[in-house]
């Protein structure tokens, strides 16, 4: 009896322990294993949005999202049994064979045999690994197993968007491109990609995924919204053309890089951007860096244009003052200014040094008026606003560089040598902004890259244009600078781009520059023009600037970016037909006479007199009458009608035309509307009464 009671007590030990266990795990540890328990039969699943598209400003896409597929079988699926593999296998091999066209029809029947009976890991089996697109996925389908569905022939696509940029290089670098996040995500860094990245990425969705019969099978979905598509001011046939252009020129000349701009006036819209820069791994041309917004360096002459216009708005000068700028050299203490004309232009006026681009005039006139208060030299140049970032939405943008008086590094030469574009730097398209303000009158435009956010097709924001700085100056001095940078091209250093249909404003810059490691010793330059054009009503405003070309070959500014400038110039003037001017050619003016149709010449009479219009043969002795205009007169001619004799009623209204015919006796069918234009009866022959006759009007 008592092993019977331990039994028994021992029993009942373990049914207390069993019960206070179920009890502990329902009161205390419930919620924690019935979270555990969802876990293992349900799953989040992240449904990623489609990333917006990118925009050329007529809607050409510059970059978009396009589907690539990894193909991968599963040898484990329910349909895909020995027979049904082994029947078609052959054929499968030889299909994929043909279409990736990297192993033989054997080796893909080896891999796919292997994989099916000799390998225990056979789900989920890559086929191959290179991606293919949605065209080729659709071939795929339709291969021997594959067409039979994922259940029975084993397919399984995995789906990646790859960002492709349909033009190619086009404006690669400000577009942008897509890198990896810390989530393993494609986000945008770069470019207009990283500028508006929270615009173009969309709101990602959730599938909620739960196990059952064995099977993940979707239960409920929070659905993705789409990116947004995103239009750019860029003209796709500009950019064409830019980039064209500047590689031409960088090839010419070997130089390591170049940037291009061409921006609206009165918007401030970017058209085209070009950055260009020497591989040295494939030998060639390609945008590798964002020059014209990254790279901020001394601007060289370009910069002159801000001297003369400190200069022209404090009244220190006028356009027609003198300067002596002697034999082409003059010291600046122990430091030496040259002209690049050898010899000197000797006196000339203030105009004619900036227009021959006078180093010597330009720093000797800023010397002598602001060499005793180089604060206000320095206050006007900020006033200009070129000490300032233009506030891109674009990231990486350089920073410009004024230094002050107060600076460490100021002394004695500061002053003549910032004149003249040195000890200051700029990036090519805060030089061109500023030189867009006075092609636009005084007022400075901020670039802009974008127009407007569509989705799904509507608009959904635009982007307005936004002004810097309403006026950069007096209207005195912008008409000042504005002939001056005409004469550049008309008398000064830019000669070679006169053009007789349009004309150009701007300056040339031809800027020694420094090397990293010997500074100025070794003798580097980068060659740009700055304008605008037609400088009699600004449409456009475009830089070129191209850094270390071959001094051998060529380095002025004129020389080797002028022409680039002209190019594009030319083929955005060709292009732009509200550009052209209309040509009124006085002989072709038709004269003021209204166009009559031939009829009654008692109500043509009545007509005529009301409007004052002279009538030639206005005694003429004929009911009906045909018109017509000579010079500024309407003349009269014969129209008879005969009895049983068809009328002729071509030109006249329907409304004559049908009194004629039907007293004449001919019954009448009309066709369209307007003036009589056809007859079916000949005029001139013989009819009977009560004959058909058809009028087509017109």
């Amino acid at each position: 009896m008592w092993r019977v009671g331990a039994i028994y007590t021992l029993v009942l030990i373990f049914a207390i322990l069993i019960v206070g266990r179920v009890v502990a795990l329902q009161l205390f540890e419930g919620d924690k294993w019935r979270s555990k328990a969802q876990t293992l039969s349900q799953r989040d699943v992240i449904v990623h949005a489609n990333r917006g598209d990118i925009c050329a400003a007529d809607g050409r896409l510059l970059a978009s999202s396009l589907p690539y597929y990894q193909i991968r079988m599963d040898f484990r699926a329910h349909g895909l049994t020995d027979s049904v593999f082994r029947a078609d296998v052959d054929s499968l091999a030889l299909c994929l064979s043909r279409f990736f066209n990297d192993k033989s029809a054997r080796d893909y029947r080896n891999m796919l045999w292997k994989a099916k009976y000799r390998t225990k890991k056979n789900r989920y089996f890559l086929i191959n690994r290179r991606k293919i697109n949605y065209n080729g996925l659709k071939k795929i389908k339709n291969f021997p197993l594959f067409r039979l569905g994922k259940n029975k022939g084993g397919l399984i696509c995995e789906q990646e968007n790859r960002r492709i940029q349909p033009h190619l290089n086009l404006a690669n670098r400000t577009i942008g491109y897509l890198l990896e996040g810390e989530q393993k995500q494609k986000i945008g860094k770069v470019g207009i990609e990283g500028a508006f990245e929270s615009e173009l990425k969309g709101v990602d969705g959730i599938s909620i995924i739960q196990k059952l019969s064995g099977r993940w099978l979707p239960v409920n979905m929070v659905e993705p919204k789409d990116g947004n598509d995103l239009i750019t001011t860029i003209d796709v046939n500009y950019q064409d053309v830019a980039q064209s252009a500047l590689e031409q020129q960088l090839i010419k000349y070997n130089a390591r890089h170049g940037s291009v701009v061409l921006m609206e006036v009165k918007t401030g819209a970017i058209k085209a951007i070009a950055n260009l820069g020497f591989d040295e791994k494939s030998q060639s041309y390609k945008e590798n860096y964002n020059y014209a917004i990254g790279e901020a360096t001394e601007p060289g002459s370009t910069f002159k244009l801000a001297s003369v216009m400190a200069l022209l708005e404090d009244g220190y000068v006028g356009p027609m003052d003198s300067v002596d700028t002697g034999n082409g050299v003059y010291s600046f203490y122990k430091e030496k200014m040259r002209d690049s004309h050898y010899g000197g232009y000797g006196k000339i006026t203030v105009q004619e040094a900036f227009e021959k681009s006078s180093n010597v005039g330009i720093s000797k006139l800023v010397n002598e008026h602001y060499k005793n208060k180089p604060r206000s030299f320095i206050n006007r140049l900020y006033e200009f606003r070129l000490n300032e970032p233009l506030g891109l939405d674009i990231k990486g943008e350089g920073i410009p560089s004024i230094k002050y008086p107060d600076d460490p590094t100021w002394s004695g030469v500061s002053l003549p040598w910032m004149s003249i574009g040195y000890a200051v730097e700029q990036t090519p398209l805060q030089t061109l902004t500023f030189y867009n303000a006075i092609a636009n009158d005084g007022k400075m435009m901020k670039p802009r890259f974008v127009k407007e956010l569509r989705y799904h097709g509507e608009v959904i924001r635009e982007f307005d244009d936004e002004v810097l700085k309403s006026k950069i100056c007096s209207n005195q001095t912008l008409e000042y600078v504005q002939n001056m940078l005409e004469g550049v091209v008309l008398r000064g250093t830019s000669r070679n781009l006169r053009n007789a249909n349009y004309s150009i404003a701007g300056k040339t810059g031809t800027a020694q520059i420094a090397d990293k490691n010997k500074g100025y010793k070794v003798k580097v330059y980068q060659a740009s023009f700055v304008g605008y054009f037609p400088a009699d009503d600004p449409m456009y405003s475009c830089i070129v600037v191209v850094n270390r070309p071959n001094k051998t070959k060529g380095f002025y500014g004129n020389q080797v970016a002028g022409p680039v400038f002209k190019t594009i110039a030319d083929k955005v003037y060709a292009m732009s037909y509200s550009m052209h001017p209309i040509k009124v050619d006085e002989e072709s003016i038709e004269p003021l006479v209204p166009v009559s149709l031939n009829g009654f010449k008692a109500d043509l009479d009545n007509v005529f007199g009301e409007l004052d219009i002279e009538i030639a043969n206005e005694d003429i002795n004929s009911d009906w009458v045909m018109t017509s205009r000579k010079d500024s007169i309407i003349e009269y001619k014969y129209r008879t009608v005969k009895k049983f004799v068809v009328p002729n009623v071509k030109g006249m209204g329907v409304q004559d035309a049908l009194y004629i015919l039907e007293n004449a006796g001919l019954r009448v069918q009309v066709k369209g509307m307007g003036s009589v234009a056809k007859q079916s009866l000949r005029p001139g022959s013989y009819f009977k009464k009560g004959d058909r006759i058809s009028i087509s009007l017109s």
